[in-house]
């Protein structure tokens, strides 16, 4: 199966991140585990950026229910990378992310995947609806 590597113009929202000294695992570059970290600030910044989301104290919360990563370039510290991330898909009480990081001043990802949110009441762990007002939000980061 060939992968089609993501393009910068796919994305409208992007998050700088730099890479940190504890990144790199001893093989010289930032270790896989990270990679994941950085999908997830990335997406849930959109959200408290973009919808008001406060994790610290609303009624409902995100848990990651799936994800996944494709290696296509090595990062390393130190670097500045460039996390994107489009909404692919938002189901009643789930969003899916369409996530990829870019090299500084690089067109093509050196890495992409992809993370499930599914939305639940904070205290009970049921899955809750997603707002209109969010839904409303996010529609201008839905992937082409």
């Amino acid at each position: 199966m060939k992968l089609t590597i993501k393009q910068r113009a796919q994305y409208s929202f992007f998050l700088p991140i730099q890479t940190r000294w504890a990144d790199n695992d001893l093989y010289g570059h930032v270790n896989n585990v990270t990679y994941y970290s950085y999908f997830d600030t990335a997406a849930n910044t959109l959200l408290i950026q973009k919808t008001g989301f406060d994790p610290k104290s609303s009624a409902f919360i995100g848990l990651v229910v799936s994800s996944n990563c494709q290696f296509n370039q090595e990062l390393s510290y130190p670097e500045i990378i460039e996390v994107a991330v489009a909404i692919e898909k938002i189901g009643q009480s789930s969003l899916c992310y369409d996530l990829a990081i870019f090299k500084q001043g690089s067109d093509s990802a050196a890495a992409q995947g992809s993370f499930i949110h599914v939305f639940v009441d904070r205290q009970t762990r049921k899955s809750t609806p997603i707002s209109k007002e969010m839904r409303d939000a996010l529609a201008e980061y839905a992937s082409p």
